[in-house]
């Protein structure tokens, strides 16, 4: 029997063993997509405790803890933050298979250094242990320790980026860049929407009269973060995207109702929503940008828990919805004018890995390795099943060794030992592979898909 998260943790094979060690282990982070604070890295924040380290503003943790019956009071409301660790620990024995079990423990002992089990017993032990250690770290020390090269944080396109300028002359040894993120231009039926619009005219210098001098805006915008750093553009596409074509003049139509006043139908916010993709499509195409996709989230189900504590709380889920066509149609209108920009594409409902693992094969065409990418499992699919499967499908159905692999999506500075366990799976696979005869035992060839799916095909592939 193997001790809990050993030395050999999930690695099954000899030849998984020595890649994990010889080659993935120590190599750098490239985190192309997170939800990090900028001002929080510029400032150097500390953090008075590891309940504010851990339980701060992650929902993945808030939704174990509600299902455990834990009251909101000891998770988003007033109880104080030991109270709130200790709720935590309390309740994570019983999330047995679950992959914040696995992080957690990762977090401690790669972090803090700490191999105690986390349960109601040692919280006590753990909360001392841990709050010493903390106290002289900050997120420039969390982002250094975990070897995190680049980091993109995730940023609206009206911020100045004056935070960043500040990362980006300081110390830091860890590149901060900002990655753009148009979802307030990209969600017409939102009631702050013209608001946003007369913001973004402003920041811009072009005013915004119609649909045509939005995406002059947008533009101009894509340009001002190109000069900083930015690489990356992300798009939450909520919504199926139609599969015909909007034209010009819907969408000057579209635009202007909105403008007016009034609300558009779901169908039309679909067809504006298409026709903004494309046009944006075009000017990351331009820049040599990579336009990211985030596609089948259902948000906000619980309107009574969204009212009282707004979004990203922990109360969103996987979407059935169909959208390959749509997608299809947009990618292929790109294409036919080669105004395709390298493109991403990540689904929250698994049900679509080989819907989308199949598409990107459709639109591969020389000028990149790996042009388009199925992204890394996401979300609630980032977990050891999860992670296998996304692994399995695109080696089944595309190129694994071109694949630009891990993200940590999060909001927390402790969650980079998820990129340790996600090479750890890496490793585990392509060993289980060689075991069964399925793959040569060609130690070079293993090291290279180790070393350009960990790292070195992220760095090529965004230009970093």
């Amino acid at each position: 029997m193997r001790n809990f998260i050993d030395h050999e943790f999930l690695l099954d094979t000899a030849v998984a063993s020595r890649l994990y060690h010889e080659v993935a282990a120590d190599l750098p982070v490239i985190d192309y997509h997170s939800h990090l604070q900028q001002g929080e890295i510029a400032s150097r924040k500390t953090f008075r405790n590891i309940a504010e380290l851990w339980l701060g503003g992650d929902h993945y943790k808030w939704r174990l803890m509600r299902t455990a019956g834990v009251s909101e009071d000891f998770i988003t409301g007033s109880q104080p933050d030991e109270a709130k660790f200790r709720a935590f620990c309390k309740m994570l024995p019983l999330a047995a298979g679950n992959p914040i079990h696995h992080w957690s423990h990762l977090e401690l002992r790669r972090i803090f250094g700490i191999a105690l089990t986390i349960n109601e017993a040692n919280a006590g032990q753990i909360w001392e242990a841990a709050n010493a250690k903390l106290a002289n770290m900050n997120t420039w020390t969390l982002l250094e320790q975990a070897k995190v090269e680049v980091a993109c944080t995730t940023d609206d396109p009206a911020d100045d980026l004056a935070q960043h300028a500040e990362i980006a002359a300081s110390a830091l040894k860890t590149r901060v860049l900002p990655a753009f993120r148009p979802d307030k231009a990209m969600r017409i039926n939102n009631p702050d929407f013209v608001a946003y619009i007369e913001r973004l005219s402003a920041v811009s210098g072009v005013r915004i009269a119609n649909f045509d001098s939005l995406i002059a805006a947008l533009a101009a915008r894509v340009e001002f973060f190109h000069a900083r750093g930015a690489r990356i553009s992300d798009h939450a596409v909520d919504i199926a995207l139609p599969f015909g074509q909007v034209s010009a003049a819907q969408l000057e139509t579209l635009f202007a109702k909105r403008v007016d006043g009034e609300l558009l139908s779901d169908a039309e916010a679909a067809q504006y929503l298409r026709g903004l993709l494309e046009a944006l499509g075009r000017v990351y195409a331009k820049h040599g940008w990579t336009m990211c996709l985030h596609i089948g989230a259902q948000r906000n189900n619980n309107s009574r828990m969204m009212g009282r504590l707004g979004p990203d709380t922990g109360y969103d889920s996987i979407s059935d919805m169909s959208c390959s066509a749509g997608l299809s149609a947009l990618l292929d209108a790109l294409d036919t004018d080669d105004q395709l920009p390298k493109t991403m594409l990540f689904c929250l409902n698994p049900g679509m890995n080989e819907v989308l693992s199949t598409l990107i094969g459709a639109f591969q065409d020389g000028s990149s390795a790996g042009k388009l990418q199925y992204g890394p499992a996401w979300w609630f699919n980032d977990h050891k099943d999860g992670n296998l499967q996304q692994l399995q499908t695109l080696a089944n159905h595309s190129l694994l060794g071109t694949f630009v692999g891990m993200v940590t999506d999060s909001r927390s500075f402790a969650s980079y030992p998820r990129h340790d366990y996600f090479r750890r799976l890496l490793c585990r696979l392509l060993g289980q592979w060689v075991e069964a005869g399925e793959y040569p035992n060609d130690f070079d060839a293993l090291a290279q898909i180790v070393r350009g799916v960990s790292y070195e095909n992220a760095k090529r592939y965004f230009a970093l």
